[in-house]
C-alpha cells in the first residue's frame, strides 16, 4: 500500500494533510484489506524503529494503530510490550493526573516534545482477530495509546504541547536529556 524500495514505508511527515483527517472507522476487522494493513503497520513500525505508529502515518486513514513498546535509543527505559494492533479505540476514563514527558513521532522525525498526558486511562478497542478488549493503561503505555489515538483524531503531539517552549529538536535532545535517561 504505499511501500517503497528496500522495505521501507514512506511515513507521512507533519504537514501532510492525512495527518489532519479524522480516521474512518475499520468497518470487517476480518477483511483481506484490514488483515494485511495491520500485517504492513507491524512491518512498518519494526522497520523504524517505533513503539507505535497509526494507519494515517502510512497514508491509510482508518482507525488503527500499533503499539509495540520496547527500549531502544529513543526510549531507553519503554517497557517491553509485544506488538499490538488496537482497532477503532477509544478512551473511557482519564486519570486526573497529568504528567509531562519527552515524545517524539515518527512523523516529526526531527523534534522532541514535553507533552502532558494523563497518567492513567480506561480504554476498549478490538483485537487483531475482533474481540473486543477493555484495559487499564498506565505510564509509558499509557502515553502511547493517547500519542496514538490523538494521529487517528487528526492531531500530532505538537498539538498537545502546553508551550512552544516545550519543544526541542532531537539532536539538542539528545546532547542534554539523553544521558540522564541511562
Amino acid at each position: 500500500m504505499n511501500k517503497v524500495k528496500e522495505n521501507t514505508y514512506d511515513i507521512a511527515q507533519l504537514g501532510n494533510a492525512i495527518l489532519r483527517q479524522r480516521a474512518l472507522e475499520v468497518e470487517d476487522i476480518h477483511s483481506d484489506e484490514c488483515q494485511q494493513l495491520i500485517n504492513q503497520m507491524m512491518l512498518a513500525v519494526s522497520e523504524a524503529g517505533g513503539v507505535g505508529i497509526a494507519a494515517p502515518q502510512i497514508h491509510q486513514s482508518v482507525r488503527i494503530f500499533i503499539m509495540c513498546s520496547k527500549p531502544n535509543t529513543r526510549y531507553p527505559d519503554a517497557p517491553l510490550m509485544p506488538p499490538t494492533a488496537i482497532i477503532n479505540p477509544e478512551i473511557l476514563h482519564y486519570s486526573n493526573e497529568k504528567e509531562k514527558a519527552w515524545e517524539g513521532c515518527l512523523s516529526v522525525p526531527s523534534m522532541r516534545g514535553l507533552v502532558p498526558r494523563n497518567r492513567q486511562i480506561t480504554v476498549r478497542y478490538s483485537d487483531q482477530q475482533g474481540n473486543v478488549q477493555q484495559k487499564e493503561l498506565t505510564g509509558f503505555i499509557a502515553r502511547i495509546f493517547q500519542h496514538e489515538l490523538d494521529h487517528l483524531n487528526g492531531l500530532t503531539f505538537i498539538d498537545q504541547l502546553e508551550s512552544t517552549k516545550d519543544l526541542i529538536s532531537e539532536v539538542e535532545w539528545y546532547q542534554q536529556f539523553a544521558s540522564l535517561q541511562s
